[in-house]
């Protein structure tokens, strides 16, 4: 297993600092998994403990692993934006350059932890590959300060996404996240389960004992084992 580490120029303007985790060699990897990391205004860059962990289980599959720091953050060139939509275009052209230079690519795996889960969800399914998603501690409470209350712009690319047949979407979240109780998520995951019945593969997973950081043993224990098993569905 390799790790190439490189400041990559995409065609939005900026240039992301991006590492890719290559497979053992004598594979033929036909999946990508691109990681997002939380809020680049407070702190979140791609060395965030939980993307790292989620990098290395998926990294024990026949599969790329690409995560990256956000415009402005690291050595990543731009600005942040303060809505968001800055990163979600250049996640598109992130994907889109990398399908570009891996031909044999059949499945694409978006995984956004936090406010990285949001940039996830501008990113459309594609018709081409098959397109899945993992919005990890999706904030939904701080969805409009984190994106200059532009809430209903992501509200409304989620239900898009549970509308198209063709994308398979897995929630998780923390019982006792610090920044949305429990009862709200309870009520949004029913609602968005209303809006896939019958359009996309749609799985949400509320995990006991789990915060937003997912500092508790058994909670990390429980998330790894939920994604290796849905892994293993896509």
């Amino acid at each position: 297993m390799t790790t190439k580490r490189e400041l990559l120029p995409l065609s939005t303007g900026v240039s992301l600092e991006t590492a890719i985790v290559y497979p053992p060699p004598g594979g033929h990897p036909t999946r990508v998994v691109f990681c997002l990391h939380p809020w680049s205004w407070l702190g979140g860059c791609m060395d965030d403990p939980v993307i790292q962990s989620i990098i290395k289980l998926f990294a024990r599959h026949d599969c790329y692993v690409v995560y990256y720091n956000s415009r402005g953050v690291g050595k990543s060139t731009g600005y942040p934006s303060f809505t968001g939509r800055q990163e979600g275009e250049d996640l598109q052209a992130l994907v889109q350059q990398f399908l570009e230079q891996e031909p044999d690519i059949t499945a694409v795996t978006i995984v956004g932890y936090s406010y990285g889960s949001l940039i996830a969800t501008l990113h459309p399914a594609l018709t081409s590959v098959k397109t899945s998603y993992v919005l990890l501690s999706y904030p939904l409470s701080p969805r409009g300060l984190l994106t200059l209350f532009h809430s209903r712009v992501y509200s409304t690319a989620l239900d898009n996404l549970l509308c198209q047949s063709h994308a398979n979407v897995l929630v998780i979240y923390g019982e006792q996240d610090n920044f949305t109780s429990w009862a709200k998520y309870d009520v949004w995951a029913t609602s968005l389960r209303k809006t896939s019945e019958g359009k996309a593969k749609l799985e949400v997973v509320s995990v006991a004992g789990a915060d937003h950081f997912w500092r508790s043993g058994s909670a990390r224990t429980t998330l790894k084992q939920t994604l290796e098993n849905w892994l293993r569905t896509v």
